[in-house]
């Protein structure tokens, strides 16, 4: 053990109180006692190891620019997370809904523009994107074959026994790779580690994450009917989660014939060009599909070249992952407008639908001409969340901090709060798991994001693919109040049916 530098942090006195009786078996997965957990977590690194559940080690300089260099396991929970069953259907149902709803909210662009007119005011990021979006609407440039690859994101709330909307990632939806491996591995411990582990292997849901959106890639693809053209990973330069993303190249590859090509925004601005025909070419390759794992934040954007990068790849042919407008759709004030009273029903004109989707919604409020719900949240900071327009985890606030930045916000006066929506904070019922990284692994109360991996694809009128296409499920530490595993606060983990 010491040779894996298997460590087990902060058990105390919770081995006792974790044992199972041999003859009884396990009640669920968090039933699992220390000692049996040590004689996992080996089991556990050595499948990781052997199947590429891996990440770039921060420790390691190169490990996010050459693959292969210094690689370690990705952080994951030893055992699923108990969840629902008739929650867990409620939310993959929701899936092909989400997706019609982004297209339909993607295709009224002065939707967009009035929606984010504020928010560009405040927040510079928003309002260059806007600024491309503009562009493309002038130029009438038309997204015949559009492409969405999304995750929407869930917590069971305590409060009020209902399951709800986090936020809909309409762009550079990561773990789909990882993801699907954590299943494979919750299965395997269940089905060949631990005598006394009586868990039962099929209430952890399949996970065929990379699977269908490889196959998505792929058709979309095909429809651009260019056998010699090659998918686009839009890449940051620095990407130490490069193999999730490897994992979908590798199945568009191997199962498609299908060739990518990784570039960094500032490579492609150096590299590509649009031809006559409005055709995008890196080098002499023509490119049918542009797949963003990056873009989604102004760090990825630090100088002109990056931008100029955007405008082209969104004015070209090439089909968009997301394109503009898509991003735009994903946007935290877009999610916050379709929650008023009787906007949904704009772009859903099914009264079931519109009910279903509902259901989800947490309290959402812009801060706009809102004295009532920001005097409530600066009274009641612990109630709410306060959310700017950034993707990537690390970006919200809570608890006292609400009430520091609104006070502040009111005093500097202008459209600051524009740049934020205040969302009502969800209380998450808590677990005991064990939590592995770097090859230590620690005992702990935790809570868990549940997100519905979506794929919609559309030539025109003609609805090719929208389906749930698996998911993901991030643990953290209960004290903890951001979840991004790349970000460092999470784990991956997956579901037991309950």
């Amino acid at each position: 053990m010491d040779q894996l530098k298997l460590q087990a942090i902060g058990s105390g006195s919770d081995e006792k109180h974790s044992a199972i009786d041999p003859k009884k078996g396990l009640l669920s997965p968090e039933d699992v006692s220390l000692e049996l957990a040590k004689e996992l977590v080996p089991n556990a690194l050595v499948w990781a190891s052997l199947h590429g559940f891996v990440v770039g080690d921060k420790a390691v300089q190169r490990s996010g620019r050459i693959p292969g260099v210094g690689l370690v396991h990705a952080p994951f929970s030893l055992l699923p997370m108990p969840f629902p069953e008739v929650c867990w259907r409620q939310v993959c149902d929701l899936a092909p809904l989400f997706n019609e709803l982004v297209d339909q909210v993607s295709m009224d662009g002065e939707f967009l523009q009035e929606s984010l007119s504020r928010t560009r005011r405040a927040d510079d990021f928003t309002g260059r994107l806007l600024d491309i979006h503009s562009k493309i609407m002038q130029d009438n440039i038309k997204q015949e074959i559009r492409l969405g690859l999304h995750r929407s994101d869930y917590m069971l709330d305590t409060e009020t026994g209902a399951v709800l909307q986090i936020e809909l990632n309409t762009i550079s939806s990561s773990f789909a790779g990882l993801g699907s491996l954590v299943s494979q591995l919750h299965r395997y411990l269940i089905s060949h580690c631990g005598e006394h582990l009586s868990l039962d292997s099929k209430r952890v849901p399949e996970n065929t994450a990379a699977k269908k959106y490889a196959e998505a890639l792929a058709q979309a693809w095909k429809e651009f009917n260019d056998l010699s053209s090659i998918v686009l990973v839009v890449v940051q330069p620095e990407e130490r989660n490069m193999y999730d993303q490897h994992w979908i190249c590798m199945l568009l590859k191997e199962s498609y014939g299908v060739s990518t090509v990784r570039k960094t925004l500032a490579e492609i601005d150096a590299e590509g060009e649009i031809s006559s025909d409005g055709s995008l070419h890196i080098g002499q390759q023509v490119v049918a599909v542009v797949y963003f794992r990056a873009g989604y934040t102004p760090i990825d954007y630090p100088s002109e070249a990056e931008w100029r990068a955007r405008l082209m790849l969104e004015r070209s042919s090439a089909i968009k992952c997301p394109s503009i407008s898509y991003h735009l759709a994903g946007s935290k004030k877009i999610q916050q407008e379709l929650a008023k009273p009787n906007v949904l029903e704009r772009f859903v004109s099914n009264e079931s639908d519109v009910l279903k989707l509902r259901k989800c919604f947490a309290g959402l409020w812009s801060l706009h001409n809102n004295a009532d719900i920001i005097e409530e949240a600066i009274t009641r900071p612990e109630a709410f969340v306060l959310k700017p327009q950034r993707e990537g985890g690390g970006n919200n606030i809570y608890g006292k901090d609400v009430k520091e930045t609104l006070l502040e916000l009111q005093r500097n006066g202008g459209d600051g709060l524009a740049a934020y929506i205040l969302m009502q904070r969800i209380f998450p019922p808590t677990h005991t798991s064990y939590l592995v990284r770097d090859g230590i692994f620690q005992q702990n109360k935790t809570v868990s994001e549940l997100g519905i991996f979506g794929a919609y694809l559309r030539n025109k009128d003609n609805v090719l693919i929208n389906n749930q296409s698996g998911y993901l499920m991030r643990t953290k530490i209960s004290s903890s109040d951001e979840g991004g595993v790349a970000a460092g606060f999470a784990v991956l983990d997956s579901v037991y049916l309950t």
